[in-house]
């Protein structure tokens, strides 16, 4: 088991920036996938960013590259999602999520375990 405890969310103003951390506990965490998903109100799940287990791979759903990075600190076994040039849309509850795979996963069927979510909110 894997137990992931998101933190950072909240509520600001368009153009501006927050960082996003999963702190992960339960599992090696070097042996982990993760990612960070969201759910916007009335739309289906996606997949925002992923980074692989040694960390050398990483995804980002085209809205957000160029403004969102994924990174993690094995020694603190937290993931993180830094935003910046936030966007009205962009509001959503943002999921961090860990797939026990080898390789790389976008897809949501991919990750055994989910965290709580945390609420962002971008005004314009």
């Amino acid at each position: 088991q894997v137990q992931l405890v998101e933190s950072g969310g909240g509520l600001v103003q368009a153009g501006g920036s927050l960082r996003l951390s999963c702190a992960a506990s339960g599992r090696t965490f070097s042996s982990l996938v993760l990612g960070w998903f969201r759910q916007a109100p009335g739309k289906e799940r996606e997949s925002v960013a992923a980074i692989s287990r040694s960390g050398g791979s990483t995804y980002y759903l085209d809205s957000v590259k160029g403004r969102f990075t994924i990174s993690k600190d094995s020694a603190k076994n937290t993931v993180y999602l830094q935003m910046s040039g936030l966007k009205p849309e962009d509001t959503a509850v943002y999921y961090c999520a860990a797939a026990t795979a080898i390789a790389l996963r976008v897809d949501e069927g991919g990750y055994n375990f989910w965290g709580q979510g945390t609420q962002v909110t971008v005004s314009s």
